[in-house]
């Protein structure tokens, strides 16, 4: 990953972060591998397992209220939302996918707390798989990234 600005590569060294982590188990297997992915991802970058937690929820409209609650705590510097929302026939899509990503938004403002958000919207389950193993990473890589820089903006 380079830095826009420096054309430099970012040095992300997570050892002293602490990372929360919500995955939303609706599409089970897909959200099984982004979570596996920013595991390994947050692992990589010098987080420890210990300061990792991962929990679980039922789909993806659940995943903001566990992260408000995380938020809350203030034991986390960044937190991960985990999910996988496929097209159907009916307007369900778009409502899941807009108030779950209202919600993410909403409290990372509130709490001025960065949140990797990795809930997948896409139109079948081809596009998911095709994107899960890479989304799960990156949301890992953001959480460690973003955590780094409000430390050291504030």
């Amino acid at each position: 990953m380079q830095d826009a600005d420096k054309g430099t590569e970012l040095k992300l060294d997570g050892t002293h972060l602490r990372v929360g982590i919500v995955q939303a188990r609706f599409n089970a297997a897909l959200t099984d591998k982004l979570a596996e992915s920013c595991k390994t991802e947050l692992l990589a970058l010098g987080v420890t397992e210990r300061h990792i937690r991962h929990v679980t929820v039922p789909g993806a409209l659940e995943v903001p209220i566990a992260l408000q609650a995380m938020a809350d705590s203030g034991d986390y510097e960044a937190l991960v939302a985990l999910g996988c929302i496929i097209r159907g026939e009916t307007y369900h899509f778009e409502l899941v996918a807009n108030e779950s990503g209202a919600g993410v938004t909403r409290i990372s403002l509130d709490h001025q707390i960065p949140i990797a958000n990795a809930i997948l919207t896409v139109e079948n389950e081809a596009q998911a798989w095709a994107r899960a193993e890479e989304k799960g990473r990156d949301a890992g890589r953001v959480a460690v990234e973003m955590a780094l820089l409000l430390k050291e903006l504030q």
